[in-house]
């Protein structure tokens, strides 16, 4: 009877070693998961500001063609 409680001690010892390494890697998981959304928002953040200041500089140009030809 000592060596059933024995092996189950271990046994439950071992599974619950499992189980918390298993919750640590579905929490770094989830945590890298969310820095990737946070750097992928980021960047489309800064590729917007790039189009947007793209955009000002063509019309920048045209607007500058159109003030040459017109004179």
């Amino acid at each position: 009877m000592r060596n059933f409680f024995m092996a189950l001690l271990t046994v439950l010892s071992l599974s619950a070693c499992g189980l918390a390494e298993t919750a640590a890697t579905g929490a770094t998981a989830a945590s890298s998961a969310a820095e990737q959304a946070k750097q992928g928002q980021q960047t489309e953040q800064r590729v917007q500001q790039q189009v947007e200041a793209a955009k000002q500089v063509a019309a920048d140009k045209l607007k500058s063609a159109d003030d040459g030809s017109s004179q």
